[in-house]
């Protein structure tokens, strides 16, 4: 079969992250788990590759090495070695890289040890902490596809704006992360360094489009990791991962130097916001890190709000969302959630049913938004290097039809995106619910290619509620998950339903997935929603 022109081209981003693969630290092919066992969660401290030291530092939160580098008690070099072991392995099970960073994070890791070691002080309070990064997001003199072959060429002229306020506080990049062609499904594939994969089990995917980052945090590979989300592109790769992740209120977090086809668009604004391996309280040592920094002086549309210090309150109410009217959860997630109501109510925090607000006119809404070019600029890009669009990246760029609209149909739906946020808002208010939990996905995650449902995760972008997502500790059971005959019996409300209930043959197809939960607070309230997070996945989980 000859070789088309856009394969040549893609091979360039291959030979990009084949090359800086630290050989040293590969694990013999013959050593490997087959291709047929799914979870290969528990292979790093079988491997023997990484030594006791080594297991429990990269079983540490940021929190906690940033902590135990203060007393002396790690160094920065030792923690991005582990680290970088462990992601070498992930690679080689979960294909979740795009590009090693070796040399530069150990030498970045040595010139820290050298100033604590000069000072007995801290550089910031990220120091030391190995973090991950989508591809997406620019880096000063390396390649920033996007998920797009045309762009194998393309090379950042200098960092994200994130990337150097976390720099700035002490991290270290050690290695970029996989994402699916335009950045707009929930499976993790591109036809540049291939299809990651879930850790959990490796017949699912790891989500979207931070796909690379959820498989990262999944299998520990970072105590933190960078993902964007305008859809659910950081929640989903979190709960399908067993990790957690946060979409701030938009304009919180700087965003400059995110590399997306089409820039400048404000139909429905992107985030960038962090995930976390370990805990809750990572994410907010995150946020606090960058936004102590004041990144509104430079990037000036964002809101000059530093972030504060909130402290959990059970003084609290809670909607829980058993089902957005529109798609039925399987039965995990229901799970799940019956479970929570258990553990909160016992806990003494009010707990109520919140009923879903048009939902579907919500989705109506945000997709027409996604594209109201008709995905003009994606379809330039493809046509640009002649690769093909993968099955998923022409589902999505259906979303807001096959015709530009108009400036005028733009600004209608622009005025009922606003609408329809103020109504939410006042609907939260008036019925006295400070937090609203609910799924993240229909089901714990999704078979490969077939993550179609994601307004779970979106309608909270369209009213832009800052929404946190953690495992609620449950995994998809044999037994306690199995269809009931009520659930055999169940009458899908419309083709979608249909199509996503269908896909729950049994709990057997995600075995040994775990079942996350996503929190969402009200608009601009993001450390009250984080503060929420932890105080509640403490009750769900050791129903503290």
């Amino acid at each position: 079969m000859a070789i088309e022109s856009w394969e040549l081209k893609a091979q360039k981003g291959k030979d990009i992250l084949t090359k800086s693969i630290p050989k040293q630290w590969l694990c013999p092919d013959e050593q490997l788990p087959p291709v047929s066992q799914k979870s290969i969660l528990d292979f790093p401290r079988q491997s023997g590759l990484l030594s006791q030291r080594e297991l429990d530092i990269t079983d540490m939160s940021a929190t906690a090495l940033v902590a135990a580098m203060g007393k002396g008690e790690l160094s920065a070099e030792e923690t991005v070695v582990a680290f970088l072991k462990r992601a070498v392995l992930g690679h080689q099970l979960l294909n979740f890289a795009t590009e090693f960073l070796a040399d530069e994070a150990v030498a970045r890791a040595k010139e820290l040890d050298e100033y604590y070691r000069r000072t007995g002080k801290l550089v910031g309070p990220l120091h030391g902490v190995p973090i991950s990064v989508k591809e997406h997001v620019s880096m000063k003199g390396r390649t920033c596809n996007t998920g797009y072959v045309a762009w194998v060429d393309n090379i950042a002229t200098e960092d994200a704006l994130l990337l150097k306020y976390l720099s700035k506080a002490g991290a270290i990049f050690h290695v970029r992360t996989n994402q699916p062609q335009s950045l707009m499904h929930l499976c993790c594939s591109n036809n540049i360094t291939g299809t990651t994969l879930n850790p959990h089990n490796r017949t699912l995917t790891p989500g979207g489009s931070s796909g690379g980052e959820g498989a990262s945090m999944g299998f520990r590979c970072a105590p933190l990791g960078i993902g964007s989300d305008i859809g659910g592109s950081i929640r989903c790769p979190a709960a399908f991962c067993g990790a957690y992740g946060f979409r701030p209120t938009t304009l919180r977090n700087p965003s400059s130097g995110l590399k997306v086809a089409a820039s400048g668009q404000e139909t429905i604004r992107g985030v960038v916001g962090p995930l976390s391996s370990s805990s809750i309280e990572d994410l907010a040592l995150f946020q606090k890190a960058v936004l102590d920094q004041e990144p509104w002086e430079i990037e000036t549309s964002l809101v000059p709000v530093p972030w504060k210090s909130v402290t959990p309150t059970r003084d609290m109410v809670v909607g829980i969302m058993w089902d957005d009217g529109c798609v039925r959860p399987h039965p995990p997630i229901t799970r799940a959630l019956r479970h929570a109501k258990e553990k909160l109510v016992s806990a003494g925090i009010k707990v109520v049913d919140w009923e879903p607000y048009k939902h579907q006119h919500g989705w109506e809404v945000i997709s027409a938004l996604y594209y109201p070019d008709a995905a003009s600029k994606q379809h330039e890009l493809l046509a640009l290097s002649g690769e093909p669009a993968r099955p998923l990246t022409k589902w999505a760029f259906t979303y807001s039809g096959t015709t530009p609209q108009t400036q005028t149909e733009t600004w209608a739906l622009q005025a009922k995106r606003d609408k329809y946020q103020e109504e939410y808002h006042a609907l939260m208010k008036s019925r006295g619910v400070d937090f609203i939990l609910s799924p993240t996905y229909p089901g714990v995650a999704a078979v490969m290619g077939e993550s179609q449902y994601w307004n779970y995760t979106a309608i909270w972008n369209i009213v832009d509620l800052p929404s946190a997502v953690f495992p609620s500790g449950l995994t998809v059971d044999p037994v306690a998950d199995a269809l009931t005959e009520a659930d055999r019996g169940y009458v899908p409300r419309g083709e979608v339903d249909e199509r996503e209930w269908r896909k729950y043959p049994g709990p057997e197809v995600y075995e040994g997935a775990p079942v996350g939960l996503q929190i969402s607070g009200r608009r601009w309230r993001d450390e009250e929603t984080l503060a929420a997070a932890t105080l509640v996945e403490g009750i769900i989980r050791d129903g503290k």
